[in-house]
């Protein structure tokens, strides 16, 4: 009898709400049991998809673009372009080649930064569907006893009763608009973790390139310098030449061999940065650096900070003060609710009818709104202006940061690019020099220490010049990095990653 009047009461309560509902069939446990779980399934709101971010979506925040100086030159690519040879191990299987962009892929695809990433847009999400909720019935029941002290301690009065918002000012569509606001944010920090983990994937990669050559030089240099050794031991042997020659020579032999150390300790360091990364050994793989990192980079265009993740998340933070600014104003004015209720005495009278075993319904309009706080809520609003402030301070030093990279990185690459013209001129003139005292030095007119000297000369100018490409190399990610431009370049939109997929 109970779960009747209750099913009654509601057909007449829900049509006030003015929703469009499915009632699904449930078998009752008790009639409270059943009206939570019918009352769920009957105002369910649909769950967001957080499976995609839209760069479309993200990127319309209002931004000046600023142009670019026309006085910066191209980039030229004649003589930048490194030869990627690899090290002359024998346990290197020429086979196995790993590119730029399936390394970054691999790591993106295992990297828990993503997931943590993906797992806080999904909270996010669920804050959005929390906040859309309060549009709907929000219903409570319960049960009570009577007074224990007097006779009806026996009695319980089971209630259940249903409030429904009519009129907010707009409290409500405030709350779900700053939870929106919250998730863009979120979507851009993403959108930075996943640039950033392309951007450390690249870098460990042109540096194991960068050992890797070195470590060549490295070895070519003890093999010249071993070569000079044996050629003063034989002539102090014969001689011909000062005992002293071997041991400058041994000395200059124990150095390359400890600059082969430090280098071979370096490109250690990145592999397992690489593996650490992609989640098994490199150091038998050659890395393939394409070349359109150096025409696709965009190194003198000017760039959109609508793609730059750090200044969308820093853009959407302004939003997020201003929507809570005007939250708060809005706290001022009063919420008018429609409030219906129901309650069954059992063992007892109803205080509400004092009936025996009574039941008692009742639905009502009421209006609630806080007055006067002490003045807490010209605090909050105080509050909420000072933070709408710092977030557009915030806006203009991601702004500053941002040129001031893309300047420092374009000036390193055009030095670079003079400093591997002027090391490649060098580079042939100690080698002309070495040759030249390598003749003198067997007619006696040069020491042995002017040999080593030149040889070592000419695999420094050959090391300075790779370390040289590389920087260019790296300057290069580091800007695509900062400029927002990995997404594209390393082909990651349109594409899942760890089930979240980017359109741009």
């Amino acid at each position: 009898m109970i779960f009747i009047k209750a099913k009654r009461w509601l057909a007449l309560f829900l049509p006030l709400c003015a929703l469009e509902t499915t009632i699904y069939a449930a078998k009752p446990k008790n009639y409270l049991d059943s009206a939570k779980e019918n009352i769920e399934q009957f105002f369910s709101s649909r769950t967001t998809d957080l499976n995609q971010v839209s760069l479309e979506e993200l990127s319309r925040f209002l931004w000046r673009e600023q142009a670019a100086p026309d006085s910066l030159a191209v980039i030229k690519s004649s003589g930048v372009q490194p030869q990627f040879n690899g090290m002359t191990k024998n346990n290197i299987n020429p086979e196995l080649e790993l590119t730029l962009f399936d390394a970054i892929h691999q790591a993106l695809q295992r990297r828990p930064e993503i997931r943590q990433s993906i797992a806080t847009i999904a909270g996010q999400g669920a804050n959005i569907d929390a906040a859309k909720a309060q549009y709907f019935p929000q219903i409570s029941g319960g049960m009570s006893t009577a007074d224990l002290t007097t006779g009806e301690r026996g009695r319980q009065l089971y209630s259940l009763s249903a409030t429904q918002v009519v009129y907010d000012f707009g409290k409500i569509k405030s709350d779900i608009n700053i939870e929106k606001a919250k998730l863009l944010q979120e979507q851009a920090n993403t959108l930075d973790s996943i640039d950033d983990i392309a951007y450390q994937t690249a870098n460990a990669m042109i540096n194991i390139n960068r050992y890797q050559e070195i470590v060549h030089i490295a070895n070519q240099q003890i093999k010249g310098i071993a070569r000079i050794a044996e050629i003063a031991n034989l002539r102090a042997n014969a001689g011909i030449s000062s005992q002293a020659d071997p041991i400058q020579a041994k000395s200059n032999l124990e150095a390359a061999q400890s600059n082969l150390l430090i280098q071979e300790t370096q490109l250690k360091q990145y592999q397992q940065k690489l593996k650490m990364l992609l989640g098994y050994d490199v150091s038998n793989m050659k890395m393939h650096i394409p070349e359109t990192i150096i025409r696709n980079s965009g190194l003198y265009k000017a760039p959109d900070f609508t793609q730059i993740p750090k200044m969308i998340a820093a853009q959407a933070s302004v939003q997020v003060a201003k929507l809570q600014k005007e939250q708060t104003k809005l706290t001022a004015y009063p919420t008018i609710n429609i409030k219906g209720s129901l309650n069954q005495a059992v063992n007892g009278k109803n205080p509400n009818n004092n009936e025996d075993d009574g039941f008692y319904s009742s639905v009502m309009l009421e209006a609630n709104s806080n007055f006067f706080q002490g003045g807490a809520n010209r605090s909050k609003i105080r509050s909420a202006n000072y933070a709408e402030e710092a977030a557009k301070a915030a806006v203009n030093t991601v702004y500053l940061d941002v040129l001031d990279q893309i300047e420092l990185i374009r000036v390193q690459v055009e030095n670079k690019q003079k400093q591997m013209d002027v090391l490649a001129l060098s580079k042939e003139t100690t080698a002309r020099t070495k040759e030249l005292y390598q003749e003198q030095y067997k007619l006696g007119s040069r020491t042995v220490v002017d040999l080593l000297n030149s040889e070592q000369a000419i695999h420094i100018a050959a090391q300075e010049i790779e370390n040289a490409r590389y920087d260019i190399y790296s300057g290069l990610i580091q800007y695509i990095y900062v400029t927002g431009g990995s997404r594209e370049l390393y082909q990651l939109n349109n594409t899942s990653i760890q089930g979240l997929e980017i359109q741009p």
